[in-house]
């Protein structure tokens, strides 16, 4: 086999113990590392077709993976006016003014990014906008992604006009005293009552955004992502893509499981599992347990401040349960979107009772884990459930002081809770860290950051929300890389620099367990590698 690609001059660091390989250089064939060595004896290795880069002694770790990344929905969601720039609702009103002044009379206003923060003590409802979007069918996605606010004239030509009954428990149209909509949408049921009435993008538009966005990620040095949702036509792009050799990123797709899922639909999920291509796969199932405590929807032990988040997503709990220990059975590993407390515990519950009457080591994962109690901590590592956590949530959506919508609805005992990375990872739980994109930034230096120093991305000067909960650098690469393919069940073959392992690569322009958290979201990404061939390179090398 022909050798492909060779690294020369590169600071090899191995993710586990933190300390560069003896190692200068690397030979990749088919895929895989084929050999490491020095410079002179790789160099060897290479022919007229091999690819040679002398990497001037860049840090090169394992390709760094997303633990959970949406990227047909955040293609496109991130289509149209950014809003998450704005800090109150009148520079909301400024932002929402100005993209009018551009639309076309009758076009709708597509807005992202909308933080629950702006209001303040008000409610969040569309009235504030209401003058500057008089006539307009306009939908601003709030940053959670799990609720939208749509305005009077997209409500009207979706024909809302009062409350509605979903099969999504915590899904809901929310109206004033007088049962009249206020335009804020809880979760997916709700918000695609309006959004199936506007403009569609062509599904050549939205491949074409797909594809640049995965081109962004590889450009920011990702080479793989734990994909948390397969609609549409997800699916159809990834091989399309994969196909025509345009697939950046190496993908691990998990399709939805909804409240309503019959027999013969969970089956199908069963039977789509480890369908794919070369570079992509269908691995696992995602589920959701409760919504966000943003909006009110998550389920918590204890309601809100606002007497809300007391209900599960499933109307009945219990056939989440039963779902996962079919799932169980079938060898299919879960993912289970579960924020509150309450959630968190129950899919414990669910997972220890799914292993107590199947023994077989299926790897499930819980994800986002915003407030925990003490006694659930310990549960992780027991049961070998992965803890998988977004940290630029808590850096950019919370404040230190509390003054936030998140920690006002919680209070100072449960905010105190937030983002137990440290806890997690002392009481033995395997913590994988992603960006949830498109609700926080891809970029993955950014989420280990953030990890690192829990503080505002905007500005990094002001205090961090539960400094006590920060991970080491080291162990923020390791939530990238050893952890993310232990996760996937992919520790024999990814995850490491070491010779049978995949050849997926970062180099960085300096150490990223050195550089400080404040300045490592910066730290420039000289190359990126996937399955043995350069997927961004910088001119410099």
């Amino acid at each position: 086999m022909r050798t492909s690609l060779v690294l020369l001059s590169a600071g090899l660091l191995d993710p586990v113990s933190g300390s560069f390989l003896p190692q200068t250089a690397l030979a990749a064939a088919g895929g895989r590392i084929t050999a490491l060595g020095d410079d002179h004896e790789i160099r060897a290795l290479a022919d007229a077709s091999t690819t040679v880069i002398d990497l001037k002694g860049a840090t090169v770790t394992p390709g760094l993976v997303d633990g959970h990344v949406h990227p047909v929905t955040g293609a496109e969601l991130t289509h149209g006016l950014d809003l998450s720039h704005c800090t109150d609702v009148e520079g909301v009103r400024e932002a929402l003014a100005e993209e009018v002044r551009s639309l076309a009379p009758g076009a709708w206003l597509h807005g992202w990014g909308l933080d629950p923060n702006v209001f303040g003590d008000l409610p969040v409802e569309v009235a504030p906008f209401d003058a500057v979007l008089d006539g307009v069918p306009a939908l601003l996605l709030l940053f959670d992604a799990h609720s939208m606010l749509a305005s009077r004239r997209a409500l009207q030509l979706a024909g809302v006009d009062g409350p509605r009954t979903f099969a999504q428990a915590s899904a809901q149209v929310v109206c004033d005293d007088r049962g009249r909509p206020t335009g804020l949408l809880l979760e997916d049921a709700a918000c695609e009552i309006v959004e199936r009435v506007a403009p569609q993008p062509t599904r050549t538009e939205r491949r074409d955004r797909l594809a640049a966005a995965l081109r962004a990620m590889a450009a920011v040095g990702l080479t793989g992502g734990h994909v948390m949702d397969a609609g549409g036509d997800s699916l159809a792009f990834y091989a399309e893509l994969d196909a025509a050799g345009d697939l950046p990123l190496r993908l691990r797709v998990a399709p939805w499981c909804q409240p309503g899922t019959d027999a013969d639909e969970l089956r199908a999920l069963i039977e789509q599992q480890g369908t794919g291509g070369k570079l992509w796969r269908t691995e696992g199932i995602k589920i959701f347990m409760d919504g966000t405590i943003d909006n009110g929807t998550a389920w918590l032990e204890r309601p809100d401040h606002h007497g809300e988040s007391t209900h599960a997503f499933w109307p009945d709990p219990a056939v989440y349960t039963k779902i996962i220990g079919e799932l169980h059975r079938a060898g299919v590993p879960t993912a289970t979107h579960a924020i509150g407390d309450a959630a968190v515990r129950h899919v414990l519950d669910a997972v220890e009772k799914a292993q107590a009457e199947d023994g077989r080591g299926v790897r499930h994962r819980v994800e986002h884990i915003e407030t925990v109690p003490d006694d659930t901590l310990r549960r992780f590592a027991e049961l070998g459930v992965a803890a998988s956590m977004q940290p630029t949530h808590c850096c950019d959506f919370t404040r230190a002081d509390h003054t936030d919508n998140w920690s006002r609805r919680l209070g100072q005992e449960r905010a105190d809770r937030a983002w137990r990375c440290r806890d997690l990872w002392n009481s033995g739980a395997t913590v994988v860290l992603g960006s949830d994109w498109p609700i926080a930034p891809y970029p993955p230096l950014g989420v280990m950051a953030g990890a690192r120093h829990r503080r505002p991305t905007r500005d990094v000067t002001l205090p961090p929300h539960g400094p006590d909960q920060a991970l080491t650098p080291l162990e923020a690469l390791q939530g990238m890389t050893v952890n993310a393919a232990w996760a996937a069940g992919e520790e024999r073959e990814a995850g490491r620099i070491a010779v049978g392992y995949r050849a997926d690569l970062t180099a960085f322009a300096g150490n990223p367990l050195t550089t400080a958290a404040t300045a490592l979201a910066d730290l420039p990404v000289l190359l990126t590698v996937l399955d043995g061939r350069p997927t961004h390179r910088a001119a410099s090398v």
